[in-house]
């Protein structure tokens, strides 16, 4: 079942600022962080040097001076920006509906995680990719295949099954949501268990629209 939302409703589920939850998502590996710490450091140095240079008390010095400050404090809110990115993919729709399914099919694939660059034994560059396992669920209702939510696999996953009530949002260009263009992350009620390769939603929000859905039905 597909239950059209309001603009309002839609905000409340999926926010425009990064939450905790997804703030943690998009804070990155250690290499990541390294990256953002170098970027924090040679620029906040160098655009503070340019500053002094010039006079902080002239245009171009506050300039420099505020540059520095915001390259300075890249660690910090470079995660902010990707989580308002990735938001915005889904906001980008004009319309969301929750989603009360059922996992119809599944199966799993293998895709391409990353692709680098490396010297084999022969001293000979090569294309090396790592590969990472994902599990696909296919959702479906009285009216028939919604689409597929997929995400990496994980040994949570193990206990997903046929039939299992999926609750979600789905977006879509169309009010008749012919075709659904994409999905949030899902929470499954049988396992209390949410899936999906980000957190966009508000969980507590979701969960509890979704058990009012479930009690209405009986």
């Amino acid at each position: 079942m597909l239950i059209p939302l309001s603009g309002a409703e839609r905000d409340q589920l999926l926010p425009k600022v990064a939450t905790g939850p997804q703030f943690s998502a998009c804070w990155g590996g250690p290499q990541v962080l390294l990256q953002r710490v170098m970027i924090s450091v040679v620029g906040g140095v160098v655009s503070l040097l340019l500053s002094q240079v010039l006079g902080f008390g002239s245009p171009s010095g506050s300039f420099w001076l505020v540059t520095g400050i915001v390259f300075g404090l890249t660690w910090l809110w470079a995660p902010v920006a990707v989580a308002a990115q990735r938001n915005g993919h889904l906001r980008r729709f004009s319309h969301t509906a929750l989603v009360m399914a059922q996992v119809g099919d599944l199966f799993t694939e293998e895709r391409v995680a990353q692709r680098r660059e490396d010297v084999n034994a022969k001293g000979r560059l090569e294309l090396v990719e790592s590969k990472r396992r994902w599990l696909n669920l296919e959702l479906a209702d009285e009216d028939g295949f919604l689409g597929t939510l997929a995400f990496p696999l994980e040994q949570k996953h193990q206990g997903i099954r046929r039939g299992d009530t999926v609750c979600c949002l789905a977006m879509a260009n169309r009010r008749d949501f012919s075709p659904v263009m994409a999905f949030s992350d899902a929470w499954l009620p049988q396992q209390n268990l949410w899936v999906g390769r980000y957190p966009y939603l508000r969980r507590d929000l979701l969960v509890n629209l979704c058990r009012r859905q479930l009690a209405a039905w009986g």
